[in-house]
């Protein structure tokens, strides 16, 4: 008893001493230029500093306090998640470094995106070839729990750090699925994630064309997709996003010049007027085939934009469901010692206004299913391929 209370005034001291000298400090001169400058009140800065001197002295596990590096990340990350925006968040070197290596296309994991809506870390879509998507991981399938340990409010990137491991490493991944009571369990097994972001293939007349992401090489790779199948005589494109969570604005401007020829094809508005932006497909680069686009509730973000401008622009409909609805607009702040801050800038808008965020794109076709590896039971591929015969091109015809 004499210890715990021992124990209570040494606090009580330590607080107390700090309150004391940084009051003191401050008072000699006023308020100095020096405090000006500091981010938070002395008062708030002296709450900071007994916290972590707490946490040194009294944490029964001494070992795993951190050190000032990583009390300071902490402190970071903490304050950046108090604007409630889970797209606006710090990034240590490591993660960082990490990001950037995923935009090249590849990287150890399970192969699935996530994101965040209302508190619930969200499946965004499966990547095609990957664990997750052999396993049968949906999109908007909740991450309840990872082998024991239950990730329920956890923040996204810490539930990404979590499912990331060493390949060939096991995890069990437990998921609520709408409409469903019981939780679903994963039994995936890690591996280097290589994402090729396009295929194609023809499907008798019809090219068909797979868009998986947005990366730095995804342009490049289209181009070389619509030149396959117009070199086998293809009278019109299938552009499947489905399940294509997004990636580089740039690439998805890029991706939207070849299909149309100039035109608006996403605007940004932003609270800041340098942010407000307008950016248009280069004209020369677009091919004239027929166009059916498909989208599901994975769809996101870059993919939505590319849907949307083409939508607009009545280039071609849009065959699926709702899209997921992620309309804002990120950048990367880069800060010392390798470190960032992506913030969210800016709202989209499709060339005819319409606001994405959270409100998604409906498509011209509505059908209910997904991608499966049996094209004659994936029904929406089906419906796009069925509007491209029966409706683009007989009207191709007659305008000819």
């Amino acid at each position: 008893m004499f210890k715990k209370f021992r124990d209570m005034l040494l606090g009580i001291f330590i607080g107390g001493f700090m309150v004391t000298a940084i009051i003191a400090s401050g008072a000699s001169d006023g308020v100095s230029e020096w405090a000006r400058l500091l981010p938070f009140s002395q008062h708030n800065l002296m709450v900071m500093k007994q916290a972590r001197a707490s946490l040194e002295l009294f944490h029964v596990d001494d070992e795993n306090v951190p050190d000032e590096r990583k009390f300071f990340f902490g402190a970071m990350k903490g304050m950046v998640s108090a604007v409630d925006d889970p797209y606006t968040r710090f990034v240590d070197p490591d993660q960082l470094a990490e990001e950037g290596l995923e935009m090249e296309g590849e990287y150890g994991g399970l192969g699935m995106y996530i994101g965040q809506r209302e508190g619930k870390v969200l499946v965004i879509s499966p990547i095609e070839g990957t664990p997750a998507e052999r396993v049968g991981v949906k999109p908007m399938d909740e991450i309840v729990k990872i082998d024991e340990q239950v990730v329920i409010g956890m923040d996204q990137n810490e539930v990404v750090k979590i499912l990331r491991g060493e390949p060939n490493t096991s995890v069990t991944v437990w998921m609520r699925r709408s409409g469903e009571e019981a939780l679903k369990s994963f039994d995936m097994t890690r591996e280097v994630i290589n994402i090729k972001t396009v295929r194609a293939e023809m499907m008798d007349s019809i090219g068909y064309i797979r868009l998986n992401n947005f990366h730095q090489r995804t342009a490049e790779e289209l181009t070389d997709a619509i030149r396959e199948v117009t070199g086998k005589s293809a009278e019109g494109i299938v552009l499947d996003m489905r399940n294509n969570p997004g990636g580089l604005l740039n690439v998805a401007l890029d991706v939207a010049s070849q299909f149309l020829d100039g035109g608006l094809v996403v605007s940004m508005k932003g609270r800041v007027r340098r942010y407000d932006e307008s950016l248009y497909a280069e004209r020369g680069r677009a091919t004239d085939l027929p166009l059916v686009v498909l989208i599901n509730e994975g769809s996101a973000s870059a993919s939505e934009i590319v849907a949307g401008a083409i939508q607009d622009h009545k280039r071609g409909p849009l065959v699926g469901t709702k899209s997921y609805g992620k309309g804002l607009v990120q950048s990367l702040f880069p800060l010392p010692d390798d470190a960032g801050m992506y913030i969210t800038i800016a709202r989209y808008t499709t060339p005819s206004g319409r606001i994405i965020d959270h409100k998604g794109l409906l498509p011209d076709y509505v059908i209910e299913g997904g991608p499966t590896t049996a094209v004659s039971e994936d029904k929406q591929l089906q419906k796009a391929i069925g509007v491209m015969k029966n409706v683009l091109l007989p009207d191709r015809e007659k305008s000819i």
